[in-house]
């Protein structure tokens, strides 16, 4: 996961944004519970979208508490207590957050990443035994992107597609997936948020991928280099611009097929607003930092 699926703060109600922010810290305070405080450290918001989309599914009203933590310790957070769905999405966000790091590790030896590869090992050994079956289809599929890369795949939509299922794996949570229809409609909507995440972060990094001489889909697909990435820029955002909104609407086809009621006007906001939001700013301006900033 790498944070872009975000909410559009300014159009949340106080209590939908209050809600959101409960979940946040209740995956928060759930990896730290269980796996030390260092896992904290992984939290990204994609995983908060991920507990609130099945909380809504199984019509949990979730138990809201007030509690200080190290990062606030002067004034009391609302955080989300005992519920499966929290736990559940603390495990995959740290479970995505290791692989991550073994791939900035491959790729780059990038000293920070080893070191909390090494801290996190313990952690996500226990998650592997927990998830075996995710883990191992997450490991199958990453080993299929790293030969895509290898081999200098030049299609935005075969590169995605590991990621894709990875994804589609991740939002498929066991004690929902009893009912076929629901099951379908998550993996829908996991499936277009792995393709979605994967060619905006590959758009938002092909400036430094070709500085770092590190693969980017976009430059094999479109043959752009230093030279001529200015000129090649507009032609490359319509054609992406057309796949990322193509998933939008099969993830708002897939949750309106859910029929959501509990905490609906902040999964609509997300994926009405938010998600388009960081789209256009990325395809922009190039950078994510400043809608990051605003939750």
């Amino acid at each position: 996961m790498f944070g872009y699926v975000l909410p559009e703060k300014s159009e949340l109600k106080i209590r939908e944004y209050e809600t959101f922010r409960a979940f946040y810290c209740g995956i928060c305070k759930s990896m730290g519970r269980r796996y030390g405080q260092l896992s904290r450290l992984t939290l990204n918001y994609d995983s908060v979208f991920l507990a609130i989309l099945l909380s809504s599914i199984a019509d949990e009203i979730p138990e809201i508490k007030r509690e200080r933590c190290i990062a606030h310790p002067m004034k009391k957070k609302f955080k989300v207590t005992k519920s499966d769905i929290v736990d559940y999405a603390s495990d995959i966000n740290l479970i995505l957050a290791y692989y991550k790091l073994k791939d900035n590790w491959r790729d780059e030896r990038n000293l920070l990443s080893g070191g909390a590869i090494l801290l996190l090992k313990s952690a996500h050994e226990k998650l592997k035994k927990k998830y075996s079956k995710k883990c191992a289809i997450i490991e199958d599929k990453l080993k299929e992107l790293t030969e895509l890369e290898t081999s200098k795949c030049n299609s935005m939509d075969r590169a995605a597609e590991p990621f894709a299922r990875i994804m589609e794996e991740v939002f498929c949570f066991e004690p929902l997936c009893d009912s076929k229809e629901i099951e379908k409609q998550l993996r829908v909507i996991g499936y277009n948020i792995g393709k979605w995440i994967y060619i905006l972060d590959a758009y938002d990094d092909i400036e430094a991928d070709i500085r770092n001489n590190s693969y980017n889909v976009f430059i094999y697909q479109f043959g752009v280099n230093k030279d001529n990435l200015q000129d090649y820029k507009p032609s490359m955002r319509d054609r992406i611009d057309f796949n990322l909104t193509y998933a939008l609407g099969e993830i708002s086809k897939a949750c309106k097929q859910l029929g959501l009621k509990i905490n609906s006007g902040i999964i609509e906001n997300i994926v009405y607003l938010g998600m388009l939001r960081k789209m256009e700013h990325i395809l922009k301006a190039g950078s994510c930092k400043k809608v990051e900033e605003s939750i």
